[in-house]
């Protein structure tokens, strides 16, 4: 079951935080905690893990500017969205020199607060995401194994060296795995620029690569007519 995302918000409106508070609930399916002011926030967030923060900037006892300085002091990683009835220039300044990563002027409709919500969680998703893929170096590919690091693919007693691009063609091929990897994609990432001469290139690579992984009848690279190629893992 995915685990409901946590937001802290924190705002001195009663009528206004409640109506948030539910909203949010009913709508982005968010486990909401409300505070009324910047002490009690910090409070909350010392106790409690948060996915996301929605901090008003002018509140009595404690600021969202302020509150928001001690947030990062404790974690730098947490989103923060800034709601605030301040217009000016210097305040949106304030509120990014802070660490803050979205910033949201009162008034301003429910519906576009929650498209920002889910806009920030979407980008710290694929941060995740690219952060694990880059980390990524070992694959199994039917009998084979592909060392990314070592540009060598072992089958039993053999080996295979490959070329820098041999290699970094496999490893799209190995994230993507039973899936499309676009021509596009394999091309702007590897030779960042998908012109004809390149894509000529890789072709040639592609062979190759077929060529090495040959011995195991289970593996298979094709082309996925007017998209790219697959490799096929049975």
């Amino acid at each position: 079951m995915k685990k409901m995302k946590k937001i802290l918000l924190v705002e001195d409106d009663p009528n206004l935080g409640l109506l948030l508070q539910d909203y949010l609930q009913l709508k982005g399916k968010f486990d909401v905690v409300l505070c009324t002011d910047g002490e009690e926030g910090l409070r909350a967030f010392n106790k409690q893990s948060f996915d996301l923060c929605i901090l008003d900037v002018m509140m009595p006892k404690k600021d969202g500017f302020t509150l928001g300085k001690d947030i990062r002091k404790i974690n730098a990683q947490v989103p923060i969205i800034f709601a605030t009835a301040k217009t000016m220039l210097e305040d949106k300044s304030a509120a990014y020199d802070l660490g803050g990563d979205d910033y949201i002027t009162k008034p301003f409709r429910i519906e576009e607060l929650l498209l920002r919500i889910n806009a920030m969680f979407k980008r710290v998703s694929n941060k995740i995401e690219g952060a694990e893929e880059a980390a990524e170096t070992q694959f199994t590919i039917g009998d084979y194994t592909f060392d990314y690091t070592t540009q060598i693919i072992t089958n039993g007693d053999q080996q295979q060296k490959l070329s820098t691009k041999e290699a970094e063609l496999l490893r799209l091929l190995c994230l993507k795995k039973n899936t499309v990897l676009t021509r596009e994609e394999a091309l702007l990432s590897i030779w960042h620029d998908d012109n004809y001469f390149n894509g000529r290139s890789m072709d040639v690579f592609l062979s190759k690569l077929r060529k090495y992984l040959k011995g195991d009848p289970k593996v298979e690279i094709i082309n996925v007519h007017g998209k790219g190629y697959k490799l096929l893992v049975s």
